[in-house]
């Protein structure tokens, strides 16, 4: 059994009050998770400063090189990972075991985060519009242009609450190591796997060890670092959000809320676009935030349901070693049952109609021991206004939502990513400037096909960095 201690600004300390982990579907032990305290959180983050002090003893691209190096390490290697190790393969059972997401989805996650470091050159250069590296590091200096400019650090580190919903979630705070900011991070107490595997992967390859502290632990947690940190990303549902919207100290990533939109003047053939609408709600088990909760279109839109629901309405859990698997479970008791029940009081409302039902042999919910699973939903809307029209789950569900393109926009709401299917440029100018889209899509490209040079839900860098006004007088002469 792992035994998985704290790490201090990377120096392991043991705590007496441990948390013990099990498979989500047997109940093996699997491992116990030292827990941190809040206290302690607040008094290590006096001593952020240190973590950033040691990164800037190298340079940005030697970081980035040890960010190349890691990349390798994390994805093929076998990695310490507390009293024990873990190859590749094993890595991916541990967390499935614990998590619930199928096995060959996790190595998926894996791919991306390691991806994400193998790149964070071009990855540095996109987000701060390719900068020169000296003006992070120095805090002001010539840009390409020849013109000064300054950008100075908000924080020594970025602490982060992480949650359990899926492990490419980390790709957002990788880039902050290569810009010379510490982490420290609050892993999910069933998806802490990665946060550790990613540190000792840095480590391996020339990180100092006092850049990054991992705190697991209860709410206390997390709020000691919400309190004391100058900048912290969380996650969490809507009202997470809706809480610390306008704190410039908080990044908080929510719900996404993201859509697929057929214009009028290709919905006409919307059997072209039928695998784009499929995957963008299917892909990684529906668990993220860029999976469409959403098919926005004038018409059509209940033969759209119906070919949706007939490539998704059979699905079934299978083993999660299964490669076929595409399911995650529920972890937490109770939690896929009041969705179904939230689902079921929607469905009583006119103008909502339940389109999977007649393709699905047995029930929505599927009730285990230890642990239930939703099979994939999709339900036809009839208008913009009506219940389940704008809603999102954490498994395979949707909303094919009838309503006018004229209205459309509005109507939509707060979306992360837009995958809009249109040629006609009036509609897409009209995306371009609607400032509820964060991430916009057009043409035949999946709300799940991300581009990891653009910013994501917000650019880290305007998070962790301000610009400012900066002079520098020459020396007088002699």
């Amino acid at each position: 059994m792992f035994d998985i201690p704290i790490l201090r600004w990377g120096q392991i300390y043991e705590s007496m009050e441990k948390q013990p982990v099990v498979h989500f579907d047997t109940g093996e032990a699997l491992a116990q998770l030292h827990q941190a305290t809040g206290m302690q959180a607040k008094l290590d983050l006096k001593k952020a400063q240190k973590a950033r002090d040691a990164l800037r003893q190298l340079s940005i691209p030697q970081l980035i090189d040890i960010c190349a190096k890691a990349a390798d390490l994390y994805l093929n290697a076998t990695l310490p990972c507390g009293n024990g190790s873990l190859s590749p393969a094993e890595f991916c059972r541990m967390q499935s075991a614990t998590t619930g997401l199928p096995e060959h989805m996790c190595a998926g996650n894996m791919r991306k985060n390691a991806f994400v470091l193998s790149h964070m050159g071009e990855v540095i250069d996109a987000l701060t519009r390719g900068l020169p590296h000296d003006v992070l590091t120095n805090g002001y200096g010539m840009e390409s242009r020849g013109v000064m400019v300054s950008f100075q650090a908000n924080t020594p580190v970025l602490a982060a609450v992480l949650p359990n919903n899926s492990p490419g979630v980390h790709t957002l705070w990788l880039p902050a190591i290569p810009m010379q900011i510490g982490l420290m991070l609050k892993p999910g107490s069933q998806e802490f796997w990665t946060p550790y595997r990613v540190a000792e992967a840095f480590f391996q390859a020339g990180l100092p060890r006092e850049a990054i502290g991992i705190y697991p632990g209860g709410h206390d947690v997390g709020g000691a670092m919400m309190a004391d940190s100058p900048r912290t990303m969380i996650f969490g549902g809507q009202q997470t959000v809706d809480q610390h919207y306008g704190n410039p100290k908080i990044s908080a990533h929510g719900p996404g809320f993201s859509k697929v939109v057929l214009g009028d003047d290709l919905v006409d053939k919307w059997e072209d676009y039928l695998d784009i609408m499929v995957d963008s709600i299917f892909a990684n088990s529906g668990r993220s935030c860029i999976n469409a909760s959403g098919v926005w279109a004038s018409r059509h839109t209940e033969e759209i349901a119906d070919a949706i629901a007939q490539k998704l309405g059979a699905v079934a859990p299978l083993p999660p070693n299964d490669p076929q698997s595409s399911l995650a479970a529920f972890t937490t008791k109770g939690v896929a049952a009041a969705m179904n029940a939230q689902i079921e009081e929607g469905l009583k409302s006119p103008g909502v109609t339940e389109v999977t039902a007649k393709y699905r042999n047995g029930d929505r919910l599927i009730e285990r021991e230890r642990c239930d699973y939703l099979r994939p939903t999709i339900v036809h809307c009839n208008a913009p206004d009506v219940p389940l029209a704008n809603t999102e789950y954490m498994f395979p569900f949707a909303s094919v939502v009838e309503c006018p393109q004229a209205r459309m926009i509005q109507a939509m709401g707060s979306t992360l990513v837009c995958s809009a299917i249109t040629e006609d440029l009036k509609f897409k100018q009209q995306l371009v400037d609607a400032v509820t889209i964060d991430r916009l899509n057009i043409g035949r490209v999946k709300t799940v096909q991300l581009n990891w040079l653009q910013p994501h839900e917000g650019n880290i860098v305007d998070f962790l960095f301000r610009a400012r006004a900066f002079q520098d007088s020459p020396p007088p002469a002699h």
